[in-house]
């Protein structure tokens, strides 16, 4: 594929990640309430804004469009800045000091090791930012490990938080290639073809685990098991996202209801799985009132090259 077509691709996953997005964040709320707007598919009064998440994705989609891969230096300096443009998007507040430390002159590589007593960040923030890579680089999936490696690591030297940056942008590749070629995995082929690219892991053995969960078991049966993105880590949000992602590969506006039906960190999880299943998704089970609402990245702020 030439270079239009993958920055096409990492431009229709932005987009999914974008509504994924906007779409949790607008169900923060009262949790009756909420629960009710679910199971009656009414979302809450929203500017249907996006967060953190499709920012950092803009900043990743960036790298690629420019020069074809991730120059860490220039990621990191990507996501401080677009932190500056607007701090009230979502940012936790670790990741919020290692941005300043970082402008401030400290080394990335010293500051993202340093976090958590040295033992680096196990948080999901690595992988709700991966979708972009996925698309890029579908058709290598070596070049998709090296670059969804390399994004984690400005900010999440942990190996549970690249294991989920690779899950995340590995899945995304997949359902890029099935919408390429015309062909449709089993949800337990799609988490199978993860799992073999994941190293040894506490995110990948629960992704795995995922494989014998029925689609329609309860949300809260499933939620004990594979957790839902309130402990904010990848082992607690990624195994989620991408089961969710398995059963849904054709439908984006179901796996976006059932993704927040789980609540936790649904901004996050639904972005994850935003990204992914918009590629491979057909076309009419994305709603075009949702195309049409949320927040435009590409003439957003946060987007240098308009």
């Amino acid at each position: 594929m030439d270079n239009k077509g993958k920055i096409d691709n990492a431009k229709k996953t932005l987009l999914g990640v974008s509504i994924g997005d906007a779409f949790g964040d607008s169900f923060f709320g009262e949790t009756d309430e909420i629960l009710q707007k679910i199971a009656s598919r009414e979302i809450p009064e929203t500017k249907w804004e996006f967060t953190d998440d499709t920012i950092m994705s803009i900043a990743i989609f960036e790298e690629l469009e420019e020069s074809g891969e991730i120059n860490q230096d220039n990621l990191i300096k990507r996501f401080y800045t677009n932190h500056d443009l607007d701090a009230n998007r979502g940012y936790g507040a670790t990741l919020r000091r290692l941005l300043r430390e970082i402008k401030e002159g400290q080394n990335w590589k010293d500051v993202s090791k340093s976090i958590f007593d040295g033992q680096g960040s196990m948080g999901n923030g690595a992988a709700m930012r991966a979708c972009p890579i996925g698309a890029y680089y579908f058709e290598n999936i070596q070049k998709v490990k090296e670059f969804a490696t390399k994004s984690a690591e400005v900010t999440h030297s942990n190996i549970e938080a690249i294991t989920g940056a690779l899950a995340i942008s590995i899945g995304t590749a997949l359902t890029t290639k099935m919408k390429s070629e015309n062909q449709l995995l089993s949800p337990i082929e799609f988490i199978d073809k993860i799992l073999e690219e994941l190293p040894d892991s506490d995110t990948k053995s629960k992704i795995s685990k995922s494989k014998s969960i029925p689609y329609n078991y309860q949300i809260e049966t499933v939620k004990s098991i594979l957790g839902n993105g309130t402990n904010m880590t990848a082992q607690d949000t990624v195994p989620f996202a991408v089961w969710c992602t398995a059963y849904n590969l054709e439908n984006f506006e179901e796996a976006l209801w059932k993704a927040v039906s789980i609540l936790g960190d649904r901004d996050t999880i639904c972005a994850m799985v935003g990204g992914m299943t918009i590629m491979s998704t057909k076309t009419e089970n994305i709603p075009k009132k949702w195309i049409t609402k949320v927040e435009k990245f590409e003439t957003s702020i946060f987007r240098t090259q308009k």
